[in-house]
């Protein structure tokens, strides 16, 4: 995360820096086929999540599509084999479609004087996936696969061309888009039209003119020329105010930590977007579902600060109303206002906004946010089984401070207040430091005479160890871990002796054990087994995830597990009626280890709950 910020501070510098980092994230995703299965899944998720969406945002879209079609080949390549098998299969099929529909529009354009160039094209493999899905649909409930793309030479004709495609087909009600009149912020202008053709074949058309095209396939790269000799600009005039978004994003966040500047850039640079307008007519463009008072601090942090009402389409509307595409928004202020309330945060949509609101209750409430802050940590603390007073000596809370860049607990317990940081962070801090001076406070004789003791009981058990298991009165005996459970390092485990195939070990907690251990038949079976005291292998475990079914969910998932440098060897999802059931299998130490990552996936949204198996 923190190295995308620094990415992103050149690339407000010098736009050529992004255009390098693409090249280069281009390159390795061609080449990905010599690395290790980790490293390709690795690289796909981050290009999937970061390069694609930022091609995209600069307009490159041959660029996005591409990194995109070669990252979903590593992510799920069950799914990338069965698009392209199946489109090999009918593309005999597809071809002959799509050339007889050519050929429609060329004779009517030629009948119309209309001079035109017309292309057609399969989707791209992952805009295929994506479709089937976001409708649940297999790849042969699919039909709108081919797309045309009509290029002229004026902007009139583009409008023209639209008359004459509506009237050899018949167009989809609400699928007519004119990015042309109302450009996307990536420069893209096209017009947009989903028609049905004589076989009842839907199709999308695109018409656009040849400056339009190479904006469109090439973006910011396509207006490009580098500096010359006499120190002429390296990008064509007014072209850096195209791209001023990157500086204003980075503005933004600059107090925020990098974990929260990842959150609002995926939100402000990557998500989908809605156009409202202006009293006066301007563009403006924001996240998706954002409210009247993202547009308010869109305008000016002043405006968002002293709103006290809007209006949508001259109609009064409420603080949380959903802005839609087209819609003309009229923001309400008053000098005697308020301020924005803490429920804002909650509304909000844009991390600009959010950050705008955040600074605002930083600069004017300091008192408040300190008896807030404080509140929110004992609630917190309390959890933990800690109090305040607990956690508040010097050799606890100093360290903390330093970790967090507080000067004072006051500037701490503000910063909790505003929302600079969560009530949870702090508290797992002070927890953390709070166990280790317990610890510490321990006298050594103590630490000897237990380390002793156990080491003296030990060596009365234990033989040979066996993949870090000691089984009782057995030495250098075959071991092998269940599948139903995946015991690991600090599970209470039991051993199992199978016919000929040595020790079967199982959790104390499994369902397997629970249920056989009364079996009269098993009687004598079951053997007392241990961890041995050092241990340095992976264990493989398995744990279940299930959460409310949203877009997004098992990006966000792989996305904490990356975080945790977590050794995945599997990750599988499933819906079962709007309800997402995520299957990871990895490599732990332990069970603290195991514990860390389920905490951390058990805080991604929507997830109801993380589990293990065999439980």
């Amino acid at each position: 995360m923190e190295n995308l910020r620094k990415m992103l501070m050149a690339m407000a510098k010098d736009i050529r820096v992004i255009l390098i980092k693409i090249a280069d994230r281009m390159h390795n995703m061609r080449t990905m086929d010599y690395q290790t299965p980790e490293k390709q899944r690795t690289k796909s998720l981050e290009t999937m999540e970061i390069y694609a969406p930022i091609a995209h945002r600069l307009g490159m879209q041959q660029a996005k599509w591409e990194l995109e079609d070669l990252s979903l080949r590593y992510l799920d390549p069950t799914g990338y084999k069965e698009i392209t098998e199946t489109l090999n299969q009918r593309m005999p099929e597809l071809e002959a479609f799509m050339s007889s529909v050519e050929e429609k529009i060329r004779k009517r354009l030629e009948i119309e004087g209309i001079s035109a160039s017309i292309y057609s094209r399969i989707k791209h493999v992952y805009s295929i996936y994506r479709k089937m899905y976001a409708q649940k649909l297999d790849i042969n409930g699919i039909f709108d696969l081919c797309a045309f793309r009509v290029i002229v030479d004026s902007l009139p004709d583009c409008y023209n061309v639209l008359g004459v495609i509506h009237d050899m087909f018949k167009p989809v009600p609400g699928r007519f888009k004119d990015y042309i009149s109302t450009p996307k912020p990536n420069m893209y202008q096209s017009l947009h039209t989903t028609v049905i053709g004589s076989e009842g074949i839907p199709f999308e058309v695109q018409i656009r003119t040849w400056e339009m095209h190479h904006t469109a396939e090439y973006g910011i790269a396509a207006h490009w020329k580098y500096k010359m000799g006499d120190g002429s600009s390296a990008v064509k005039g007014g072209d850096e105010e195209k791209f001023a978004w990157v500086r204003r994003l980075l503005e933004d966040q600059q107090e925020s930590d990098a974990q929260d500047f990842f959150h609002d850039l995926k939100i402000d640079m990557f998500a989908d977007e809605v156009f409202v307008f202006s009293p006066k007519g301007d563009v403006i463009n924001l996240p998706a579902g954002a409210s009247p008072i993202d547009f308010a601090y869109n305008i000016h942090s002043d405006v968002g600060n002293h709103m006290v009402g809007a209006k949508v389409n001259g109609r009064i509307v409420t603080f949380d109303y959903v802005l839609q595409n087209g819609d003309i928004v009229e923001i309400r202020t008053s000098k005697s206002a308020p301020g924005p309330s803490r429920d804002w945060l909650n509304i909000v949509k844009s991390g600009s906004a959010r950050t705008k609101i955040k600074q605002w209750f930083k600069r004017e409430r300091r008192d408040e946010n300190v008896t807030r802050g404080r509140e929110m940590l004992e609630d917190e603390l309390r959890h933990n089984e800690l109090t305040l007073e607990d956690v508040s000596s010097e050799e606890i809370m100093g360290p903390t401070l330093k970790r967090l860049s507080y000067a004072s607990p006051e500037d701490m317990y503000a910063a909790i207040g505003y929302g600079g940081v969560t009530a949870v962070r702090v508290a797992n801090r002070l927890r953390d430091e709070f166990r280790s001076v317990q610890e510490e406070k321990k006298t050594v004789l103590d630490r000897v005479s237990a380390a002793a003791e156990r080491r003296e009981e030990r060596a009365k058990k234990e033989g040979k160890a066996v993949h870090g298991i000691l089984v009782e009165g057995l030495d250098n005996c075959l071991v092998k871990f269940s599948r139903c459970c995946t015991p690991v390092p600090g599970d209470d485990i039991i051993g199992f002796i199978t016919r000929g195939q040595g020790v079967s070990i199982h959790r104390k907690d499994c369902q397997n054990y629970l249920r056989r251990s009364r079996q009269q038949e098993d009687e004598g079976r079951w053997i007392r087994v241990n961890w041995a005291s050092q241990i340095t292998d992976s264990y493989v475990t398995t744990i279940t995830i299930a959460a409310k079914d949203r877009a997004g969910l098992v990006m966000d998932i792989a996305t904490v597990l990356n975080s945790l440098n977590a050794k995945v060897r599997n990750l599988s999802a499933r819906d079962n009626l709007g309800l997402a059931l995520v299957i990871v299998t990895l490599e732990v130490k332990n069970s603290s280890e195991l514990r860390q990552i389920m905490n951390r996936l058990g805080a991604v949204p929507s997830v109801t709950e993380v589990s293990r198996n065999g439980k």
